[in-house]
């Protein structure tokens, strides 16, 4: 039974290193009172969400939190990675007076939100159909290379998170191969996530600057384009080696994501999350990132059978934490 369903209210948050976004959630998962802070703003944790609990009038009522957090949860004792905030679980709960009170790392809370989008949330690339109660992976390439499988386990669903988008780095053609000696050369061991990110894409963008001999006959700056940048002149096909760096980034991500749905077996779907993927969506779809995805030699029927999906929704974390808490 939901905490909800039991007379509490749902309190959720998604806590990252530039913002924090807090809402009440329902026993459905429907999601008001949303507001976003700036974690600069504040010296603490409990400092915020005090002041959020004030506003909406919160305090005084019986309330279960969930709080996804950008960082490890294992201990008692939580240090976030890029803010200055300490602070003990324990503690927390009772400065405060929460009810309950759980804590969950941001991607396990994106992974959980998967079996709640509706079609509104979520775009499909590709063709393949979802089976039910069947394994879900989610890899989301943003800062980093997030990865988790989620385990249907009776009614309620399992979110195995690891470090999957650290795994080495497969090239799959020419190109590639070239892309990873560069990288080689200049990093050692090459993951996943050295291509899978947003820096990721900026440095297939300087391979293949390199590659190409641009930077015999370009200014430097040519190997200092963001990824947006890349990515919006690869849209407007403005440069020809933009489109060709975001078009191996697509090719990269079709690869992994079918490694993924052959690992956990995901018949339930293979979803792409993170911040960089929506923003060219169209891209994606006219890409070889669905081929990449299938073309697995013998095992290719079971990647044929797996959809492939792109996360649109805004709020994936709170939605996942509402989830998360209401199956608790």
């Amino acid at each position: 039974m939901s905490s909800a369903s039991s007379g509490c209210i749902n309190l959720v948050a998604d806590i990252g290193g530039t913002n924090i976004r807090l809402a009440i959630a329902s026993e459905n998962n429907c999601l008001s009172e949303v507001k976003t802070y700036r974690c600069s703003d504040f010296l603490s944790l409990h400092q915020v969400i005090t002041e959020y609990m004030i506003e909406k009038q919160l305090k005084g009522q019986k309330v279960d939190a969930c709080l996804a957090i950008a960082c490890p949860v294992d201990n008692d004792l939580i240090s976030m990675t890029n803010l200055p905030w300490k602070f003990s679980q324990h503690e927390l709960k009772q400065q405060l007076d929460l009810n309950s009170l759980c804590l969950i790392n941001d991607y396990t809370a994106i992974a959980m939100a998967i079996p709640f989008l509706s079609n509104e949330q979520k775009v499909q690339i590709g063709s393949g159909e979802f089976t039910a109660d069947k394994a879900i992976s989610v890899c989301g390439p943003g800062t980093g290379l997030g990865v988790a499988t989620l385990v249907p386990m009776g009614n309620k669903w399992h979110c195995l998170s690891g470090e999957g988008g650290h795994v080495d780095f497969a090239p799959v053609d020419e190109v590639e191969i070239k892309i990873l000696q560069y990288l080689q050369e200049r990093k050692g061991r090459v993951s996943y996530e050295q291509l899978l990110s947003g820096y990721g894409l900026e440095q297939i963008y300087q391979a293949l600057t390199s590659l190409n001999g641009w930077k015999n006959s370009h200014s430097v700056e040519a190997d200092k384009l963001s990824a947006e940048q890349i990515t919006a002149r690869a849209i407007a096909s403005t440069c020809p080696v933009c489109y060709q760096g975001l078009s191996v980034f697509c090719g990269v991500l079709g690869s992994f994501a079918g490694n993924s749905a052959l690992t956990a077996n995901s018949l339930g779907g293979v979803y792409i999350a993170g911040g960089i993927a929506p923003r060219f969506i169209e891209f994606i779809e006219h890409s070889n990132f669905r081929r990449r995805f299938e073309d697995k030699g013998r095992l290719s029927s079971l990647t044929k059978r797996t959809p492939t999906y792109v996360i649109i929704e805004p709020q994936p974390g709170l939605l996942g934490a509402s989830a998360y808490l209401n199956q608790v």
